[in-house]
C-alpha cells in the first residue's frame, strides 16, 4: 500500500475501501460490514463492482448514486454517493462512499413539515374567513355578532398558538442549545413552571403535586428545557379529567436526571403510542381541537430532550392515564469527580 494511504482513508468523512484486482477487500472501515457490502473478503455488492469496473475499464474516476438494501427485508434502503479512484500506479482502487440517507431523510421530514403547516394553517384561517362572513351576515343581530366574535377569537388564539409552535419547533430543528449550555437546577424550574400551570388546572379542580427533591442539575438551555417541561404539564392537564391529578417527581438515576410527568386521564391507545411524538399527530383530533391542541406539543419536547443528549419515552393505558419519562444527563463538576477519584 502507498505510504500515507492508510492515514488518508481515516480523516475522510466517508466509508472506505481499498481493493486489489479481483476485488479482493485489502482494507474497510467500520461501517462497510452493517452495509453488507463484502462477504469472505470480497466485494460483493454488485451495484458497486459494476461501478468500479467501469472505473477499471476507463481508467479514470467514476461516480454514482445509488440505493442499497438495508436488509433482505423490508422497504428500508441506504442512499449511497459512491465515488471510485485508481490509487497511483499501485493497480489498487480506492472506494468512497457517503451515505446520503439521513440527508434525504431530512429533506423528506422538511417537505412533510410544509405540506403539514400548510393543511394545518387552512383549518382556522378557513373558520375566521366563515366567521367574519358571518358576522356581516348577523350585524343586525347583535347576540349573534358576539356569538360569532367570541368564536373568532378562539380560532385567532389557536391561530397564534400553532405559528408560534411552528417557529419553535422549525429553532429547535437547526439549533444546538450545547453551545452556549449554562447550569440549569431543574428543581427550582419544574416549581416554576408548575406555578404557571396552577391557575388552569385549579379552574378545572386538578391537582398539580410536585414531589419536590434537592437541587439536580443539568446543562443546558433553560428557554427550551422550560418550555419541553411546560409542553408536558400543560398537555397532561388538558387530557385530564376535571376533579384528578397530576403528578411531577424528580430524580437522579444512574448520572441522568428523570423528569416523571402522570396524570390519570384519558391514556393513550397503544397503537399510538409509537407516533405521539410526531408532528401534528394526534390521538384524538376532536379533542384536540376542543383543547386548543396543535399536535405539535409533544415533537417539541422530543426536539428539545434529544438536543440536550437525552431521551423520552411513555407509559400508557387507556382509560386509565399516562406518564411521561424524560431523561436527561446531569451536570457533574470537575470538583465533584476530583472528588470522587479521591474516595475511590
Amino acid at each position: 500500500m502507498p505510504a500515507g494511504v492508510d492515514d488518508l482513508l481515516r480523516i475522510i468523512d466517508a466509508e472506505s475501501l481499498l481493493l486489489s484486482p479481483g476485488e479482493i477487500v485489502l482494507q474497510s472501515s467500520d461501517r462497510t460490514d452493517a452495509l453488507g457490502l463484502i462477504k469472505d473478503g470480497r466485494l460483493v455488492s454488485e451495484p458497486i463492482l459494476q461501478l468500479v469496473r467501469a472505473a477499471r475499464r476507463a481508467g479514470e474516476y467514476q461516480e454514482a448514486t445509488l440505493s442499497l438494501p438495508r436488509g433482505p427485508i423490508g422497504p428500508g434502503a441506504h442512499d449511497l454517493l459512491v465515488r471510485v479512484a485508481h490509487l497511483a500506479d499501485s493497480g489498487l482502487m480506492v472506494v468512497l462512499i457517503f451515505d446520503d440517507s439521513e440527508y434525504r431523510r431530512l429533506d423528506a421530514i422538511r417537505r412533510d413539515f410544509i405540506a403539514n403547516i400548510s393543511h394545518e394553517l387552512k383549518t382556522p384561517i378557513g373558520a375566521l374567513s366563515i366567521l367574519s362572513e358571518a358576522v356581516l351576515g348577523a350585524k343586525d343581530d347583535p347576540a349573534s355578532i358576539v356569538k360569532f366574535a367570541t368564536r373568532m377569537q378562539i380560532e385567532a388564539t389557536r391561530l397564534s398558538d400553532l405559528v408560534q409552535e411552528i417557529i419553535d419547533l422549525s429553532r429547535l430543528q437547526d439549533d444546538d442549545p450545547l453551545k452556549r449550555a449554562k447550569i440549569i437546577d431543574l428543581s427550582t424550574l419544574i416549581s416554576e413552571v408548575m406555578e404557571g400551570s396552577r391557575l388552569e388546572a385549579e379552574g378545572r379542580g386538578i391537582s398539580l403535586v410536585y414531589a419536590e427533591s434537592g437541587a439536580v442539575e443539568i446543562l443546558g438551555d433553560r428557554l427550551q428545557i422550560e418550555m419541553a417541561i411546560r409542553n408536558l404539564i400543560e398537555n397532561a392537564i388538558h387530557y385530564s379529567a376535571d376533579g384528578t391529578r397530576v403528578a411531577v417527581s424528580l430524580q437522579e438515576n444512574g448520572g441522568l436526571a428523570e423528569i416523571i410527568v402522570s396524570d390519570r386521564g384519558v391514556g393513550i391507545p397503544e397503537k399510538d403510542i409509537e407516533r405521539i411524538f410526531e408532528r401534528f399527530y394526534r390521538v384524538d383530533p376532536a379533542r384536540s381541537r376542543a383543547t386548543g391542541g396543535t399536535g405539535l406539543g409533544l415533537s417539541i419536547v422530543k426536539h428539545v430532550v434529544t438536543n440536550h443528549g437525552g431521551d423520552v419515552s411513555v407509559w400508557s393505558i387507556e382509560g386509565a392515564g399516562s406518564t411521561f419519562t424524560v431523561r436527561l444527563p446531569l451536570f457533574i463538576s470537575q470538583n465533584s469527580q476530583l472528588l470522587s477519584m479521591e474516595e475511590n
